[in-house]
């Protein structure tokens, strides 16, 4: 089976901005003498899954999956057991289906949009506010650090998932709202060690990666009804 270079095809726009986004993290984390490599890790991880993601290639859910353990660990550490349980119990196994959905539905190694209805909406909320009260009272049973914030993320968390398994591309404007909720969370982390900065810069990254990314699918999406 011959391999294919993922990178292949990138245009210059994604180029800079993928190799922007690794050197803002990788500067933002030496200027502080951070010792925490994992955080690290993880940041180069996920920023370059959000290029993939924008290109709608399948390698991205295969991203996802290995920045969600790594960074499961890290919340498991600082006591943000709601993310830790968020990223293991429900962004891998998302993340494991949609890499099978788009798989199915690619073309060229590029997977296909599907249209959005109300009736995906409103099974999403169902579920959605069946899950985030489910976690609300599990993450305080767990005395999880900053309840209000984590709580909010399983919401955005779930709906983003849910569509980004549909082929959706709202998936990303969903995922902007949870980077938000992220940069806050995180940044509430920092206040009590500055080794977190890493993650509170490939939040800020991500966000403006999840922006190109909800343009380019959006865009793609017109092309596909057209």
């Amino acid at each position: 089976m011959k391999l294919r270079n993922p990178f292949k095809g990138f245009t210059k726009f994604e180029w800079c901005l993928w190799i922007g986004s690794l050197a803002a993290i990788i500067t933002a984390h030496f200027a502080v003498l951070s010792t925490d490599y994992a955080s690290l890790a993880a940041s180069l991880v996920g920023v370059t899954s959000l290029i993939f993601a924008a290109r709608g290639d399948p390698i991205a859910p295969v991203l996802i999956i290995i920045f969600a353990v790594i960074y499961a660990i890290i919340s498991y550490f600082f006591g943000y057991y709601g993310e830790m349980i968020i990223y293991l119990a429900m962004q891998a196994p998302v993340s494991a289906v949609s890499l099978f959905t788009w798989h199915k539905n690619a073309e060229q190694n590029t997977v296909k949009t599907a249209e959005i209805t109300l009736k995906k909406v409103a099974v999403m909320l169902v579920l959605n506010a069946g899950v985030t009260t489910g976690f609300f009272f599990l993450l305080r049973y767990f005395n999880t650090a900053n309840l209000i914030p984590s709580t909010i993320s399983v919401a955005t968390s779930f709906a983003a998932l849910f569509f980004m398994c549909l082929r959706l591309p709202q998936y990303a404007l969903l995922f902007i709202l949870n980077d938000i909720v992220m940069i806050v969370l995180w940044s509430l982390a920092l206040v009590q060690s500055i080794d977190y900065i890493s993650l509170v810069v490939c939040f800020s990254i991500f966000l403006i990666n999840d922006t190109y990314t909800a343009i380019s699918w959006l865009r793609r999406s017109r092309k596909h009804n057209a």
